[in-house]
């Protein structure tokens, strides 16, 4: 695993910060972790948009289609 260092975060945003962690029951750490987790699991504009246009160019049949609402009947 790396090491991130940011420099220059201002004293009162770096007070907001332990105050969420420590309501969350976390260090400061942990919720940092969880943050850039939660931040780095959603795509950007770009990315959503490229994942659109494959989407939108790709040739599906009427049987994918039926097969891909049956998986999800089935909670496949």
């Amino acid at each position: 695993m790396s090491v991130l260092t940011i420099r220059d975060v201002p004293e009162d945003q770096i007070r907001v910060l332990k105050t969420r962690a420590a309501q969350a029951g976390k260090s400061l750490q942990t919720y940092m972790h969880e943050l850039i987790a939660a931040e780095t699991a959603k795509p950007t504009m770009k990315e959503m948009a490229a994942r659109l246009e494959r989407e939108a160019t790709a040739k599906y049949t009427t049987d994918d289609v039926l097969a891909a609402i049956d998986e999800g009947r089935l909670g496949g």
